[in-house]
């Protein structure tokens, strides 16, 4: 496998790089582009750590997974917007009073794109809605951020494009989605792409299976990365590839990229490869943003992962920590999203009392 700079000058030989103008440079560590793109140094420090959440406008990066027990209510894809926005509110004013101050927002289908309304549910939310809730987050202290899920594995939300994946007309569809979403969120300090859970386990039951792999995969990735920086926007992403194939993914992850392994067991034993990746990051030298869940009936996670990792990652490197909570954002699961809430802001107290 060759590296990242060998692999930017490969594709730009063969023409690749015309579905990202002026961007591919972009994507070695030593870019201007890239050290522009770092997170500004007031973020850094114990002081002005990331607390954050993430929060499902959509919920149709489960379109089509099979789930033991149907969890999530049943199989496919929702046709309809179904966020409960009392809960939301209530979500986001817990957040506020526990000292949260980011939330991750999954858009997908729940917005009516401008640049796309086709792939959009029924009653999703305008651009102008979403704007209008973006800024009762701010107000409320709470740093809103963008995510489009572009994993193969997760992406059933862009309906017939999900079919098309790394054809020209998908590049356009994640191009002005990219760009839109960006605009609407007046030029965030980062958007998050996902990309995890790309392989054929994880698809096993799908009807339609798509996997990237090697250059492709990179190759795309790239794409989305450079749509992110050329617009100023550090790109985000869930960092289980390295879980998989740790060498590759060392010579080719640009360090531009905020990464978020993920580990919800107890035990943070350092031999198993979920958390030992939080040890090669930090030997790598990536930022993170570790992150925990109450998804899987264990309420430490957050909490064992702040206390994992403010030991074993660099303070200058540990933006900050997330806590997950995959369940869609219904009356159904108000009990563990308040929870998940709360867990966070007890652990973001114990941090801070160190």
């Amino acid at each position: 496998m060759i590296d990242r700079r060998n692999f930017i000058k490969q594709v730009s030989a063969v023409g690749l790089a015309g579905c990202i103008p002026g961007a591919m440079s972009a994507l070695t560590n030593e870019s201007p582009l890239i050290k522009s793109s770092v997170v500004p140094l007031s973020s850094a420090g114990s002081d002005n750590k990331i607390w954050a959440c993430l929060m499902h406008l959509s919920f149709n990066f489960a379109g089509g997974i099979w789930t033991k027990g149907n969890k999530w209510g049943g199989l496919g894809l929702r046709p309809e917007f179904e966020t409960d926005y009392t809960l939301w509110s209530e979500a986001i004013r817990q957040m506020a009073e526990k000292k949260i101050n980011m939330v991750l927002i999954n858009l997908d289908d729940a917005v009516l794109w401008h640049s796309h309304p086709e792939i959009a549910v029924k009653n999703a939310w305008t651009p102008e809605r979403l704007r209008d809730e973006l800024a009762i987050i701010r107000k409320a202290g709470i740093e809103p951020i963008p995510l489009l899920n572009f994993s193969s594995c997760h992406d059933a939300w862009l309906r017939k494009y999900s079919r098309m994946v790394s054809t020209s007309a998908y590049y356009k569809v994640c191009r002005d989605l990219i760009d839109e979403a960006i605009q609407i969120f007046d030029t965030p300090r980062f958007i998050h792409f996902g990309m995890d859970e790309e392989t054929h386990m994880h698809q096993s039951h799908f009807d339609y299976v798509i996997v990237r792999q090697k250059e492709l995969w990179w190759g795309d990735l790239y794409f989305y990365f450079a749509e992110a920086m050329t617009r100023g926007v550090r790109p985000w992403v869930w960092s289980d590839y390295v879980w998989h194939d740790p060498d590759t993914f060392f010579k080719m992850m640009p360090k531009s990229a905020v990464q978020s392994n993920w580990y919800y067991g107890e035990k943070f034993d350092k031999s198993e490869t979920y958390v030992k990746a939080y040890l090669d990051l930090e030997k790598e030298g990536y930022d993170q943003i570790p992150t925990g869940s109450n998804d899987q009936n264990n309420p430490k996670s957050i909490g064992n992962t702040v206390e994992f990792c403010s030991r074993q990652i660099a303070d200058n490197r540990l933006l900050g920590f997330m806590q997950t909570f995959w369940m869609p954002t219904t009356s159904k699961y108000r009990d563990p999203i308040l929870q998940a809430i709360n867990l966070t802001g007890e652990a973001r107290i114990r941090f801070e009392k160190k």
